[in-house]
């Protein structure tokens, strides 16, 4: 497997992360004014991170082409509901799992 998959496979764990830490920090705000909520140590730890997530995508498009790289960001609609089951207790039913299923045939299709 080539350098490019693994850094395409890091920018979907990087934004999935970063889901994680935008659903900590909305339960830490819950209940909180919005300057109080906005202030968020988890907050912000989730805006740095999409912001180096973003600038690591724009690196991946100098070498990849957009039709390669992007069925790889549908792999946060993987790791998200999966984290979310194992963090937070989500429920997630066979119709779901079924559907990440299909998600993950169409990345391997089309990467091939």
């Amino acid at each position: 497997m080539s350098a490019r998959y693994f850094l395409l496979m890091g920018f979907a764990l990087l934004m999935s992360t970063g889901q994680m830490l935008f659903k900590i920090a909305a339960d830490a705000g819950r209940g909180k004014p919005m300057p109080q909520a906005l202030l968020n140590g988890w907050l912000i730890t989730a805006l740095a991170l999409y912001g180096g997530a973003t600038l690591l995508w724009v690196y991946i498009l100098r070498t990849t082409p957009l039709s390669v790289a992007y069925p790889f960001a549908a792999l946060s609609f993987i790791i998200v509901p999966i984290a979310a089951w194992a963090f937070f207790g989500e429920v997630l039913s066979w119709r779901y799992g079924l559907g990440m299923a299909l998600i993950f045939g169409g990345i391997v299709l089309t990467t091939q």
